[in-house]
C-alpha cells in the first residue's frame, strides 16, 4: 500500500512538473480508479502555489512526545466520563433505590461517590489542560491535524462512543419489548447516551472541520 501511495505522488509530481492543472491530475486518476481520500493525499503533498517545480509540504512526524502528550489527553477523557458516568448512575441508584438493596449500600454509596468525585477533580482539568495545550501546539504547526496517532486515537473514540451508544439504544429497546421500563432505568440509559453522544458529535465535528481546512 505504502509503495502505491508513493507511485500516485510520483505521478502527480510529473503531472505538476508538466504544467497540468490539479484539475485534470485528479480527474485522470480517478479515472484510473484511485480514491478520492487516496488523490486528495496525494495532492496535498504539494503546495498549491506558482514555482518552477512542485514545492512539497511538510509531512507530520510521530514523536514519542506526540504520542505521550495524545495518549494522556484521550485516556483522561476516557476516565473522567466513566467516572462522570459512575457518579451520575449512584446519584439515579441513591434517589431512586431498589427496594431488594441491602443495608449496605448507603456506606458504599459515599465511598463509590467520594472515589468518583476525586477521580473528576483530577482527571478533568488534566484533559482540559492537555486539549488546550495541543490545540496551541496544532495552531501554531497546523501540519500536526494531520498526526497518525491523533487520527487513530480520535477514531479509536468514535468507535468506542458509537458502540456505548448502540449497546445502550439495544438495551432500551430489549427493556421496552420486555415491559420493564422504569424510570430508574429511562434515567441511566440518557446518562450513557448523553455522555457518549457528546464525545461522538464533538470528535467527528472535528474531524469534518479539519476536512475542510485540508
Amino acid at each position: 500500500m505504502a509503495s502505491a501511495v508513493l507511485e500516485l505522488e510520483s505521478f502527480v509530481r510529473e503531472a505538476l512538473c508538466k504544467g497540468i492543472f490539479r484539475q485534470e491530475i485528479e480527474k485522470a486518476a480517478l479515472s484510473a480508479g484511485w480514491s478520492p481520500e487516496q488523490i486528495k493525499s496525494a495532492m496535498n503533498a504539494y503546495a498549491d502555489i506558482r514555482f518552477a517545480v512542485p514545492v512539497p509540504k511538510p509531512r507530520p512526524h510521530l514523536s514519542a512526545r506526540e504520542a505521550f502528550l495524545y495518549l494522556v489527553m484521550f485516556s483522561t477523557l476516557y476516565y473522567a466520563s466513566f467516572n462522570l458516568g459512575d457518579l451520575l448512575f449512584e446519584l439515579i441508584n441513591h434517589y431512586l433505590p431498589d427496594p431488594a438493596s441491602h443495608d449496605d449500600y448507603r456506606k458504599m454509596f459515599w465511598d463509590s461517590t467520594r472515589w468518583n468525585i476525586s477521580s473528576l477533580i483530577i482527571s478533568f482539568p488534566v484533559f482540559l489542560f492537555m486539549s488546550r495545550f495541543i490545540g496551541r501546539e496544532v495552531a501554531q504547526n497546523p501540519v500536526k491535524r494531520q498526526s497518525s496517532i491523533r487520527r487513530w486515537l480520535t477514531y479509536l473514540t468514535l468507535f468506542v462512543a458509537s458502540s456505548i451508544m448502540i449497546g445502550d439504544l439495544t438495551t432500551l429497546v430489549y427493556n421496552v419489548l420486555g415491559g420493564e421500563l422504569t424510570i430508574r432505568f429511562l434515567l441511566k440509559v440518557v446518562v450513557a447516551g448523553t455522555i457518549s453522544g457528546a464525545v461522538f458529535g464533538y470528535y467527528l465535528w472535528d474531524l469534518r472541520k479539519e476536512e475542510i481546512e485540508l
